[in-house]
């Protein structure tokens, strides 16, 4: 995927890397090289995933999202009276959200939303022919809900995966014409030994997940068996995907919140309306921090070809974001990248980059089965492989400005 759109409508935008170069000492053999120099700043590539979807608690919660590609549908200020649980709060200068909600459509048969004509088209076409509820959409009995509420009970927030982006994956191959296509696209994802997906799954299910996978994969093939993928509905097949998921999964969120500060920071303002406005954001995030917590964004989680085959570091020479308030991803240059450089992202956030070595391997191996050797890793090697006490009774801690960097850097 060298640029453009590939024939599955997903790739990169911007040829500045090949994903087609192994890395010494990853499972996967993957890695991502710069093919020409990249600047600090530039971004690197912008991808849509394969397949997405929203987490089904923060659906559930009102956290209203285009069921296709994420966007944020409430107005900013309906994202901060629901956060903020307040209906009578004002935003200024609302001239500065980007929701269209003239442009918003719902599906004729189960009016799930989508913030586009476009989006709603494309989700049709991939996938929500086979998904579709129809008038069955509140039907608690119908094999997809049974399956979506089995998931809900077994899996509680923080989120982080979704049983309907398997889902989504099973019915874009039964609605494709080429299915043998969309299985090698989604086999080239990791794929983890019989031991290594246990340990996924089991982070993924907690302890009992042996009695709550067979109940999943019961209630998975019910709702959306397949011949052609008969595999999948296997036992061992479908603890394979739930792997595949477990490592691949990159988290998504939105918000048009975020997009209305952004906007505002951009704003030409005289020096007194600028003090204003900064005192009137702060202030709102400190209150809707006490009133919702870190539950901030919509959020769902997507399947990329390209990020997927990014390699972590402790100190990662790009990131991650999603400035366009949808599912499309940004790739962009921490510092400079020359041509041949591996192209490295951080599988921690900020605070856990800041732990020890020895807390953050063990973060590591939990979730992604494998110890970091970068420089940073490498320079500690000689540290002691303990957690320190001030870093246990710091954890969950985070000061305002990290606060406000998590709420508005989406």
């Amino acid at each position: 995927f060298s640029g453009g759109e590939s024939r599955a409508g997903f790739g990169c935008a911007g040829a500045a890397a090949d994903a087609s170069s192994p890395c010494e000492g990853v499972p996967c053999g993957k890695g991502l090289f710069a093919t020409k120099n990249i600047r600090k700043g530039e971004t690197v590539f912008v991808e849509r995933p394969v397949v997405s979807s929203q987490f089904l608690w923060n659906a559930l919660y009102n956290y209203r999202a285009c069921d296709h590609c994420l966007r944020a549908l409430e107005t900013a200020e309906e994202n901060a009276q629901r956060l903020l649980g307040k209906s009578s709060l004002v935003l200024p200068y609302p001239e500065q959200c980007s929701i269209r909600k003239d442009l918003h459509q719902q599906c004729p048969r189960c009016q799930v939303t989508y913030c586009s004509a476009e989006c709603r088209q494309a989700a049709l076409e991939q996938y929500h022919q086979v998904l579709c509820l129809g008038p069955s959409r509140d039907d608690p009995t119908h094999p997809l809900n049974k399956l979506q509420e089995a998931w809900r009970n077994m899996h509680y927030p923080p989120e982080t995966s979704s049983i309907m982006l398997m889902a989504r994956m099973v019915a874009t191959v039964k609605q494709a014409k080429d299915k043998e296509w969309w299985i090698k696209a989604f086999s080239q994802f990791c794929s983890k030994t019989a031991n290594e997906e246990e340990e996924i799954v089991h982070k993924l299910l907690g302890d009992k997940f042996k009695g709550q996978l067979e109940l999943l994969r019961l209630l998975f093939t019910e709702a959306l068996y397949d011949e052609h993928l008969s595999r999948w509905f296997t036992p061992e097949g479908f603890r394979s995907l739930f792997a595949l998921v477990g490592t691949n999964g990159q988290g998504i969120g939105t918000s048009s919140l975020s997009q209305w500060v952004h906007a505002c920071d951009a704003l030409d303002l005289p020096m007194l309306q600028r003090e204003e406005l900064d005192a009137f954001i702060d202030q709102l995030y400190k209150d809707i921090e006490k009133e919702s917590g870190e539950f901030l964004n919509c959020e769902g989680s997507g399947l990329y070809v390209l990020q997927s085959c990014c390699n972590h570091s402790c100190i990662p020479n790009a990131e991650t974001s999603f400035p366009e308030n949808n599912f499309l991803l940004h790739l962009t240059a921490l510092e400079d990248i020359e041509a041949g450089e591996e192209i490295c992202i951080s599988y921690l956030d900020c605070c856990q980059r800041e732990r020890s070595r020895h807390s953050r391997n063990k973060i590591l191996r939990e979730n992604y089965l494998f110890t970091c050797s970068c420089p940073k890793c490498l320079a500690q090697a000689d540290d002691a492989d303990v957690t320190s006490d001030e870093e246990e009774e710091g954890e969950g801690e985070t000061d305002d400005a990290e606060l406000e960097d998590e709420m508005t850097d989406v």
